[in-house]
Formats: C-alpha cells, structure tokens, sequence
C-alpha cells in the first residue's frame, strides 16, 4: 500500500510516488484532475522548464486597480539567490532554500521544514509593465508589484512630411 503523503507534501506540492488520492475510471485509466485554466496554462507553458524535484512555491495574488501584486513566503531564503523572470502576461519565481543542520538526524523529533529548490509560474490576470515591476522583501515576504499597462492611455502621434 502506497504511503499516504504529509499535509506539508500536499500543500507544497513536492514529489511523492503513490497513488493516495488518485481516482480511475472502470478501465483503470488515471481520470485527469480538475485544474484551474489560468494554472493549466501557467502548468503547461511552464512544464519543459521546471527544475525536477522543485516544490511549488505558495503565493498570494491580488490586483488594484493600478496593479497586480504577488507575495510568498521565501524566509531563509537570501534575496540575492531569488530568480524572478516576468513578462507581460507571466511571473517565473525560483529558489532554493539551504539547510543549516545542527545536528544529527536522529536528533529530530519533527522535520516538517522544506528545504530545496522551489519554483512558481503565475500567469497574470491583465498584461503589465515590466520595466516598472518592483519586487521586495521584508521579515521573509516576498512582494513582487506590477504595474498594470494603461490600454486607454493615448498620444497624438505627428506625421512626418518627406
């Protein structure tokens, strides 16, 4: 019987081999899971890029009306080792967060902490700035702020005469 993965696992997504939480139809095919259309995207545009074995980073998207702010918890991780790659529809972030072992592992009554590499790929509810994006961190929170691009903003254009 296939171990049934930790609340950490699930919530993560780190890789587990089992099948705790898979569903099959009457042929034993696999049924497909139900995701979210923006995430499918983000999935499928995302999947020939992803470094094996990275959990899936947990984010916080909000927008205003001026912009789309994105913030996830990356404490122990330095801002330096953080690699945030934007366009104007998507945000890549990737990580890896390095443990410190102060002892033996036989030590360890409970060791829930993720360490490793990490990433998350957002695909974006409205096309932004990318040369205004602002990305922070502070007491660990990670926050990326994007400007949303103006589609109403116009200019007069004056035409040259050869």
């Amino acid at each position: 019987m296939a171990k049934k993965p930790s609340f950490f696992d699930r919530l993560t997504g780190a890789s587990f081999d089992n099948d705790f939480d898979t569903f099959t139809d009457d042929e034993g095919a696999r049924a497909p899971e139900p995701r979210h259309a923006a995430v499918a995207e983000a999935d499928d545009a995302h999947e020939m890029h992803e470094e094996p074995g990275a959990a899936q980073l947990t984010v916080d998207v909000y927008q205003t009306d001026n912009d789309i702010v994105i913030r996830a918890l990356v404490a122990g991780v330095k801002p330096d080792d953080l690699d945030i790659a934007i366009t104007r529809d998507m945000v890549t972030v990737k990580g890896r967060r390095v443990e410190q072992k102060e002892g033996s592992d036989d030590g360890y009554v409970y060791q829930e902490l993720y360490w490793g590499a990490f990433e998350r790929t957002i695909v974006l509810p409205a096309e932004v700035d990318v040369d205004g994006a602002e990305a922070s961190e502070k007491h660990g929170l990670l926050t990326i702020r994007l400007p949303k691009l103006n589609k109403d903003r116009q200019t007069k254009l004056k035409v040259k005469g050869s």
